[in-house]
């Protein structure tokens, strides 16, 4: 589906709104795990966060084990051969025999070791992909996101169509948004009640399977002279 550009900002608003999947085996996009089903209400489900690929940590740990093992196994293949060990093996196996298990080098690598399993770990376990919000799944076969950026951009342009706001800032969280005004010519608790009033209904209009909390703050407007 093609839509014509009109300017960057309009541009920016349409591009990321939604990212569409297709679970299934028919579907080709990057796995996005099981999801819930529409409730009965005809679409609350589908509040899963999509999976990252991971693909750059994956493929650095790849290459570091593909690396250590090509040399572990050469070193091998070339005592099998009546060649000498190559000298940072010998060093190593050296260096695990005299030192202590309490002398620093030694902590100092185990810390890193056990930080590096724990960040892979974490990376297993985790879906990533902060910057979208899934959105209500309304087709069993379908799942939407909404990218956060945009959410804001969205909320921001709703905010600065209240009367009194000067200038607005949003921005969105996966579990809160927080909105901040400045009003120029109305009471700052007028319009504090109305942007929550405008906020709250264009939350909802934006469809996601988790709206986010609402915070608005407003101040006024500093008067020079």
């Amino acid at each position: 589906m093609s839509e014509p550009h009109g300017s960057q900002d309009s541009e920016r608003l349409t591009r990321p709104l939604p990212v569409l999947e297709k679970d299934g085996p028919a579907g080709s996009g990057v796995p996005a795990g099981p999801g819930p089903l529409p409730g009965p209400d005809g679409g609350h489900g589908g509040g899963h966060r999509f999976w990252s690929a991971r693909r750059v940590p994956a493929a650095v740990v790849a290459v570091l084990l593909l690396a250590l093992a090509g040399l572990l196994l050469y070193d091998i293949a070339a005592v099998r051969a009546d060649r000498p060990v190559m000298r940072w093996r010998r060093e190593l196996a050296r260096q695990l025999a005299e030192r202590p298990l309490d002398d620093i080098w030694v902590l100092v690598g185990a810390g890193v070791a056990a930080a590096l399993g724990l960040w892979l770990v974490l990376l297993a376990v985790t879906p990533g992909l902060r910057g979208l919000l899934p959105m209500r799944r309304t087709h069993p076969d379908v799942r939407a996101v909404l990218d956060r950026p945009a959410a804001a951009t969205v909320l921001r342009d709703r905010a600065m169509e209240v009367p009194g706001v000067q200038s607005a800032r949003v921005s969105v969280g996966r579990r809160k948004a927080v909105a901040r005004a400045v009003s120029h010519f109305r009471e700052p608790d007028d319009v504090r009640a109305e942007l929550d009033a405008v906020l709250a209904e264009a939350i909802a209009a934006l469809g996601l399977a988790r709206p986010p909390r609402l915070s608005v703050r407003v101040r006024r407007s500093e008067r020079k002279g």
